[in-house]
């Protein structure tokens, strides 16, 4: 569980860092500490938060064929965005493109996680 929450946290941290250092509209006007705790606050966002969106749109996944994950995936980035003014994530596109780059690290992660405990 811990080393979960830790994988959730390095994501949002490293995926972060990667959507505004390759997406030229992404930016973070804040000093890199502040970076880390949006980072973390995402990450702990994606372990905690996001499952239980994922129970309550469990229909909406079913007809859209689990494609509305990652609609839920662009709510927990945006959510961020709001708490942290320091982190511009301009329009749709921006927000889509990082969401998807958060998405790739956590996945990324992950798989390299189960490969080394395997």
């Amino acid at each position: 569980m811990i080393s979960s929450l830790f994988l959730h946290i390095l994501s949002g941290i490293a995926g972060l860092w990667v959507a505004i250092a390759v997406l030229p509209d992404v930016m973070f006007l804040g000093s890199p500490y502040l970076l880390l705790t949006a980072g973390a606050i995402l990450g702990i966002v994606n372990a905690v938060v996001r499952p239980i969106l994922h129970i309550l749109t469990f229909p909406l996944r079913l007809l859209t064929f689990g494609l509305f994950s990652f609609v839920v995936n662009m709510a927990t980035v945006w959510a961020v965005d709001v708490i942290f003014p320091e982190l511009v994530i301009p329009g749709l596109v921006a927000l889509f493109w990082t969401a998807l780059i958060v998405w790739g690290a956590e996945t990324l992660l992950h798989v390299s996680q189960k490969t080394l405990s395997s």
